[in-house]
């Protein structure tokens, strides 16, 4: 498996930013993501969390970091 460039599956840091500002898509993309990386505990917290904390969370993060929050390595 090749590595990631980014965080939204592996598109640019643009891209990954405008998916994280619109909370439907950062939501969406980021269980998808969870799931892919292995971590269903955080896809499940995302399900239900995913609209308020979580993302606010990834939209600061992406901003400052260039990296959307990865927490539970479950």
């Amino acid at each position: 498996m090749a590595a990631k460039k980014g965080d939204y599956f592996g598109l640019s840091y643009i891209v990954s930013l405008i998916l994280a500002i619109i909370p439907i898509t950062s939501w969406l993309c980021g269980i998808i993501t969870r799931i892919q990386d292995g971590k269903i505990v955080a896809a499940i917290i995302r399900i239900f969390f995913g609209f308020n904390i979580i993302w606010l969370c990834d939209l600061i993060l992406m901003i400052f970091s260039k990296h959307i929050l990865r927490i539970l390595p479950i």
